[in-house]
């Protein structure tokens, strides 16, 4: 090359060298025009190959022509004429001047351009074996190439061809930063900028967010294995695209949760309606390993307002909502309330403070006792230990705030094993000042202490050493716990029962088919759900449950407990059918440890229900304390 092109090519080089991604378009189109003044042509053009949908793409040009639409921007090689469908896999430069051969190339020329004949030089762009693009130079009218300036342009064409790969490996990390490698949609971090962005202050309207959790998605990875995990998840992510059908912005923000952000304002009102929605059309069946497999979706809806809330604090509050859908059954969509927000406050900070608490034995802990009663006699039968947590600024917790956070965080047998040894305790000590012989301790076993490895060891070793006869302690479980895993729940109270310990089924009737098994595990006793007593004198419904539970505790021999008895009509009605075993605010409030040791000394108190006024108020509404 002479030394005027050798002076082209390194200039091309100095700015090429320097190009990233952002600003490529703008200096391969201050290059070409340097270069169609350097060689004395008219125009120039940069093109890449597009071999996924075999078209050839405009990159840069010179002169600009700012054509919109350009009719030549993208051109698919099955529809382009003879230059252009040579450009697919051009290998070595070639010169292309006004003949016949090329009659459709200057027919389109001129047509686009007006100039008539042109003499065009097309050097490839190559990466390998791979024509990826196309640098090209025109002359109006015929012009002659030599063969050293074909050698220049081949080597500025070189340098274009490694700017390409430069740009494809950058916006290819780029994309991997943003993307979800599995799903292919936008992954947490691209999401939480996206966010970012649209809640700036002075963005307009609302942001809304539809976040979507998969329900019970582990029993796929359990059952058929993470590969088949994984493919349902990118089965589902198939179905949310297909479900979205107004623009948005949809990412995995992980795991099996989803989350789809509407392009345009949306108010809470039209977002509830998008989300449902979606949640309507992506539960589909997909066959994954020859199964066809399938699972709910809870989601949660909020929006935000930009520049009065943040990315966290709008993301923070969708998932709360999502939590609550998930925590009332799943397969709904849920809106964000204020009273969310308090609700998991208490959470957290019960979260943050409870493992402390049940580790050092902390007196924030304390049992309350509910006694029991024959309502004959008013003789006091025995007491049910019930946890509750002293709250230094929300007050006296009960159960139902703590308890689900305590078996998420797997505090369940610690705290089981506090309540055992803290009932016992005091059970003992009453005992040893004379009362409450005769009574029975009934304690709570929540599910996961049932089948933790050591509970018959656990509660020999806590009734001998508070020296209790373990006839009179009674261990509670509820009848969905005795038939979620048969065997070992058969194999736990079998043990149990060997050191004498009574069993107690509660929750009697509450719909779990544990007569099945009835005859073959070792119960003492039946306690029948509050929620058959409630209206036991004016729902006929419950009082034939109640009557079948009495036949069928008379049949094996068992005793029966009522719960809940609240109203002089439902002690009465328990009474005629004969039941006389009974717990309740009628009869009593739960007692702090004192006012039950005083109540034991009693023995007897006295039963008179011919007055029908209203029963005690309970310590806070809603289902009875479960540890």
């Amino acid at each position: 090359m002479s030394g005027a092109l050798d002076h082209l090519v390194t200039a091309a080089a100095a700015e090429l060298m320097a190009a990233s991604a952002a600003d490529s378009a703008a200096i391969s189109q201050r290059v070409l025009g340097n270069l169609v003044s350097d060689l004395g042509v008219d125009f120039s053009f940069l093109r890449h190959n597009d071999h996924t949908i075999r078209a050839t793409v405009l990159v840069a040009e010179w002169p600009p022509r700012n054509a919109d639409p350009d009719p030549i921007g993208v051109v698919y090689f099955a529809d382009a004429d003879s230059v252009f469908t040579r450009a697919e896999n051009l290998k070595v430069p070639e010169v292309v001047r006004p003949e016949a051969a090329n009659a459709d190339y200057q027919s389109n020329i001129d047509e686009g351009t007006g100039w008539g004949a042109v003499s065009l030089a097309a050097v490839p762009l190559l990466s390998g074996d791979v024509t990826t693009g196309t640098l090209a130079f025109g002359k109006v009218g015929d012009r002659e190439w030599l063969p050293e300036e074909l050698n220049a342009l081949q080597a500025v064409a070189a340098l274009f061809a490694q700017l390409q790969a430069r740009i494809v490996a950058e916006e290819q990390l780029h994309y991997l930063a943003e993307h979800d490698d599995l799903t292919g949609l936008l992954n947490r971090r691209a999401l939480i900028a996206y966010l970012d962005k649209r809640l700036a202050a002075g963005q307009p309207g609302s942001v809304s967010v539809v976040f979507l959790a998969l329900d019970r998605f582990k029993v796929i990875n359990e059952r058929l294995g993470q590969n088949a995990g994984d493919r349902f998840i990118e089965a589902f992510a198939a179905l949310l695209r297909a479900a979205t059908d107004v623009p948005s912005v949809i990412a995995r923000f992980g795991g099996d949760e989803f989350v789809v952000v509407p392009a345009a304002s949306m108010d809470v009102e039209a977002a509830e309606e998008f989300a449902q929605s979606i949640h309507s059309r992506v539960q589909r069946k997909v066959v994954i390993d020859g199964e066809m497999l399938s699972r709910t979706v809870s989601i949660g809806v909020a929006a935000g307002i930009p520049g009065s809330e943040s990315t966290s604090d709008l993301l923070r509050r969708v998932d709360q909502a999502t939590r609550t859908a998930k925590s009332s059954g799943g397969n709904k969509v849920a809106i964000f309330s204020p009273e969310m927000s308090r609700t998991d406050m208490i959470r957290n900070d019960i979260e943050l403070y409870l493992e402390g608490i049940i580790d050092n034995d902390s007196d924030a802990l304390v049992l309350h006792y509910l006694p029991e009663f024959d309502m004959r006699t008013g003789e006091i039968l025995g007491t049910e230990a019930l946890i509750r947590w002293q709250h230094p600024t929300l007050g006296l917790l009960m159960p139902d705030s703590f308890i689900q956070v305590v078996e998420s965080i797997n505090l369940g047998a610690k705290l089981g094993r506090l309540v055992i040894r803290s009932a016992c305790a005091q059970f003992g000590m009453w005992q040893s000042r004379g009362v409450g012989h005769g009574a029975v301790l009934r304690i709570n076993v929540s599910p996961v202490q049932l089948v933790t490895e050591g509970i018959v060891d656990t509660v020999t070793t806590t009734l001998e050493e508070f020296g209790l006869d373990p006839s009179t302690v009674c261990l509670e479980i509820t009848e969905s716990v005795v038939v979620q895993d048969i065997d070992a729940t058969r194999k736990t109270l079998f043990g149990l029962k060997d050191i004498g310990v009574q069993i107690a089924i509660d929750d009697f009737g509450t719909g779990y088919s544990v007569l099945t098994y009835l005859k073959s595990l070792p119960v003492d006793a039946l306690k029948i759900d509050k929620g058959f007593v409630h209206h036991l004198d004016t729902n006929p419904g419950d009082l034939a449950i109640v009557r079948s539970t009495l036949a069928l505790a008379d049949a094996f021999g068992l005793d029966v407990v009522a719960e809940g008895v609240e109203t002089v009509a439902a002690a009465k009605t328990l009474l005629a059918l004969g039941c006389s075993r009974a717990q309740g605010f009628l009869l009593s409030r739960p007692l702090d440890s004192a006012a039950m040791e005083s109540l034991l000394a009693k023995r007897v108190i006295p039963m008179d229900f011919s007055d029908a006024s209203d029963a005690p108020q309970p310590e806070t509404p809603g289902r009875k304390d479960v540890v």
